[in-house]
């Protein structure tokens, strides 16, 4: 399985609000529309690192886990945290975790961590190393 590409699948309640967000508020570059189900223009494909990364699709699945989905490994969190603040992102706080003024926590083993949902609550990270 190593040599093949591997993308990430986030399920989304509405299609058009998760193109606002993923496109308006990431930033995130589309690669390409598709069907989702029954549903036509119901699946977007976003580039991250230089290739496609992260499918958004609707279903009615979407925002069911707690868990963390995918993580962007950052060079600079504060810049980072700071630009998706500015366009409206809001960050997780976790009662169990410290977090500075921006919502960054220590991460497990070094560095720092920061979490953030999409509209429909799936949750994402931003680590850095430092």
């Amino acid at each position: 399985m190593s040599t093949y590409e591997l993308r990430t699948s986030i399920a989304v309640s509405d299609i058009q609000r998760a193109v606002a967000f993923y496109e308006g508020k990431l930033g995130l570059p589309l690669v390409r529309t598709g069907p989702s189900a029954h549903i036509t223009g119901g699946s977007r494909v976003y580039a991250s690192g230089g290739g496609p990364a992260l499918n958004v699709y609707q279903s009615t699945t979407a925002g069911t886990t707690e868990a963390t989905l995918a993580v962007w490994y950052v060079d600079d969190l504060d810049r980072v945290v700071d630009e998706l603040t500015a366009a409206g992102v809001e960050f997780v706080r976790y009662d169990q975790l410290e977090h500075d003024a921006r919502g960054i926590t220590p991460r497990a083993g070094g560095g720092r961590i920061a979490w953030f949902q999409d509209p429909d609550g799936n949750t994402f990270a931003l680590e850095a190393d430092v």
